[in-house]
C-alpha cells in the first residue's frame, strides 16, 4: 500500500525504507563463505587411496595383467602413443596418480601435453574403458587450481564430457557428470560455457527413480555448481530449466542430494527480487520449511540458507515463507548448539522484522524475541551482531507498542552492553536502534523513562565515551542521541515524571502524557 510505505519511511529512523532495513546476502557472504566445512565443495577430487581400492573405479580393472608401475616418462609415451592396450595401461597409471591424497602431479600431466590426447579418448565409443580412465584422469586435472581446469577446458574437452552424459555406460557418464561439476564450480564464465554448450538437458535426463543414489548425489552436485556463482548469475533460462527437477530432488531421502540440491536452491536465491520469486513459483518452500527441522545439518545449513535469502525479497515473498509456518522452527534454531546456524537464523529474523508490522507482530507472536535477547546477551559475537540487526529493523518499522514490547522483555541492557565492541557498524546500528527506542517514546511523553533505564544499566556512559570514538560517524551520532534526549537539566514536569511500577524497566505514566491506546507502558 503506497500510504503504509509512506507512513513507513516517515517514521523510519534516518528515511530508511524497507529495501534499506533488508540485508541481501552480499553484506554478510564474504564471512559465511570463510566457513568452508558448512558450504558446499566447488571442486571434488575422485581418490583412490591405494591399488587395492579399485573397487572406487565403477569399470573396475579388466586388465588386471597391466598392475605394473610405470614411470612418468612410461606414461607419458604410452597415452601418446598408438597401441591400444598401452593407451589403456598408461592412461589408467596415470589416473591413479592423479587420484593420490596428496600432492597429485597435475602440473607435470599439463605440461607434458597429454591433456588433449586424453580429451582424444573421450571421444573413442569402442572403447569405453579408456573412456571411463581419460575421464577420470581429466576429472581430477580439473579438480584442481582455476588454471588447471582451464587446461583441460582449452582442450575442448565440454562437448564431449557433454557427449558422454549419454553413454550406455552408466560408469563412464557417472565420471562425466563429475568432470563437469568441476569444470562449472570453477567459476562464472566457465559455468556458463558449460551451460552454453547444452549440459543442462543430458544431465536433467540422467535423474530418474532407478539412478543409484550414489550417481544421483552427483548429478545433484553438478546441478548445484550450474546454479552457483553470481557475479554474473546464471542466465535465467538455465534456472528455469533446473528448478523443476530441485524441486523434486529436495523430496529425496538421501542426505547428500538432499544438501546439495538445497545448495542450489540457496545460490538462486541469493539475487534479485525476480529470481526468488522463480524459486518461489517452484513451490519449494513448504518443503524448506519442512528440513529446517533436520536432525542433519548438513541439510539444515543449505536449508535455512534459502529460506534466509527468500525473505530478503519483498514482504510478498517473505509473507509466502511465514506463511508455510517457518517461524515455528526457530525456536530450535535461533538455540541451535553450532554457532553459525544461530547466526543464519538471527540474520533471516533481521529480514522479517525488516518487513511489515503485520510480519514483525508474527515474530512476537512465534516468541522469539526472548530467544534474540538471549543471543544478544549470551550469543557467539557473529550471532551477537545479527541480533543487533533483528532489534534495530523491528524498532524502525515497529509499531509504538511492538517497540514497547521489546523494552518490556529487556532488551536496552544487553543493546547497551554491546556498545563497546570494536565493530564501528555494529555500534551504529545498536545507536540507530537506541535512537529509535528514543524516539518512539518521546511522542508519547515517555523518554524520560527509557533513559533512566539506559543510564541504570549503564548505557549513557558507554554513549558519552562513544563521543570519542574513532569512527567520525560513531561520534556525531552518539553525540546526537545525548544532545537531545540526555542533556536537559531543567526540572522534569511531574506531569510526566514516570513512577516505577515495581519491575525493573516497567513504568506507568500519567494520563497527561497521552498513551497511545494499548499502552506504551515500558
Amino acid at each position: 500500500m503506497p500510504g503504509h510505505e509512506s507512513r513507513l519511511k516517515n517514521y523510519k529512523n534516518k528515511g530508511k525504507d524497507t529495501e534499506d532495513l533488508r540485508r541481501r546476502r552480499t553484506e554478510v557472504s564474504v564471512e559465511l563463505r570463510k566457513a568452508k566445512k558448512d558450504d558446499q565443495m566447488s571442486k571434488r577430487r575422485n581418490l583412490v587411496l591405494d591399488d587395492e581400492d579399485d573397487a572406487t573405479s565403477p569399470l573396475k580393472d579388466n586388465n588386471n595383467k597391466q598392475n605394473t608401475q610405470m614411470s612418468m616418462v612410461e606414461i607419458i609415451s604410452g597415452i601418446q602413443g598408438h597401441e591400444p592396450s598401452v593407451q589403456f595401461s598408461a592412461t589408467q597409471q596415470c589416473r591413479k596418480l592423479l587420484s593420490r591424497e596428496r600432492q597429485p602431479p597435475i602440473d607435470d600431466i599439463i605440461s607434458a601435453g597429454v591433456v588433449p590426447r586424453l580429451v582424444e579418448y573421450l571421444e573413442h565409443a569402442d572403447r569405453p574403458d579408456l573412456q571411463f580412465e581419460a575421464a577420470w584422469a581429466l576429472t581430477n586435472v580439473a579438480s584442481g587450481s582455476s588454471k588447471q581446469t582451464r587446461a583441460v577446458v582449452n582442450s575442448n574437452a565440454v562437448v564431449p564430457f557433454i557427449k558422454l552424459l549419454s553413454s550406455t555406460h552408466p560408469n563412464v557418464a557417472e565420471q562425466a557428470v563429475w568432470a563437469l561439476g568441476n569444470i562449472a564450480g570453477d567459476g562464472p564464465d566457465l559455468r556458463d560455457h558449460v551451460i552454453k554448450c547444452g549440459a543442462i538437458d543430458p544431465l536433467l535426463a540422467l535423474i530418474t527413480p532407478q539412478t543409484p543414489a550414489a550417481f544421483l548425489r552427483n548429478v545433484t552436485w553438478t546441478i548445484s555448481n550450474l546454479c552457483r556463482n553470481k557475479n554474473p548469475p546464471p542466465p535465467f533460462s538455465a534456472i528455469q530449466q533446473c528448478l523443476p527437477a530441485l524441486a523434486q530432488l529436495i523430496h529425496h531421502q538421501d542426505k547428500e542430494v538432499l544438501s546439495d540440491a538445497c545448495w542450489a536452491l540457496s545460490y538462486l536465491t541469493d539475487g534479485t527480487n525476480d529470481k526468488i520469486q522463480s524459486v518461489v513459483d517452484a513451490g519449494v518452500v513448504p518443503r524448506l520449511v519442512a528440513l529446517l527441522g533436520s536432525s542433519e545439518v548438513s541439510v539444515l545449513t543449505p536449508a535455512l540458507r534459502a529460506i534466509g535469502n527468500i525473505v530478503t525479497g519483498d514482504d510478498r515473498q517473505t509473507q509466502i515463507v511465514l506463511d508455510a509456518s517457518a517461524l515455528p522452527a526457530f525456536q530450535n534454531l535461533l538455540c541451535h548448539h553450532k554457532n553459525n546456524v544461530q547466526k543464519e537464523a538471527a540474520w533471516t529474523i533481521s529480514n522479517i522484522t525488516a518487513g511489515s508490522s503485520v510480519q514483525i507482530q508474527a515474530v512476537i507472536d512465534a516468541n522469539l524475541i526472548p530467544l534474540v535477547i538471549n543471543i544478544l546477551s549470551k550469543g557467539d559475537f557473529k550471532s551477537q551482531k545479527e541480533a543487533v540487526w533483528v532489534i534495530t529493523n523491528l524498532t524502525s518499522g515497529g509499531t509504538p507498542e511492538q517497540i514497547s514490547y521489546v523494552v518490556s522483555s529487556g532488551v536496552i541492557r544487553p543493546l547497551c552492553d554491546l556498545l563497546t565492541v570494536k565493530e564501528s557498524k555494529v555500534v551504529l546500528v545498536i545507536l540507530d536502534g537506541l535512537t529509535n527506542i528514543l524516539n518512539a517514546a518521546d511522542k508519547f511523553g515517555h523518554a524520560d523513562a527509557v533513559c533512566m533505564v539506559i543510564e541504570e544499566c549503564g548505557g549513557l556512559d558507554k554513549i558519552e565515551n562513544l563521543q570519542n570514538h574513532e569512527n567520525e560517524q560513531v561520534y556525531h551520532q552518539s553525540l546526537s542521541l545525548i544532545e537531545k534526549f540526555f542533556s536537559s537539566e531543567e526540572e522534569e514536569d511531574n506531569a510526566l515524571a514516570p513512577e516505577a511500577s515495581g519491575e525493573a524497566g516497567q513504568f506507568e505514566f500519567s494520563a497527561a502524557a497521552a498513551a497511545p491506546q494499548g499502552g506504551f507502558s515500558f
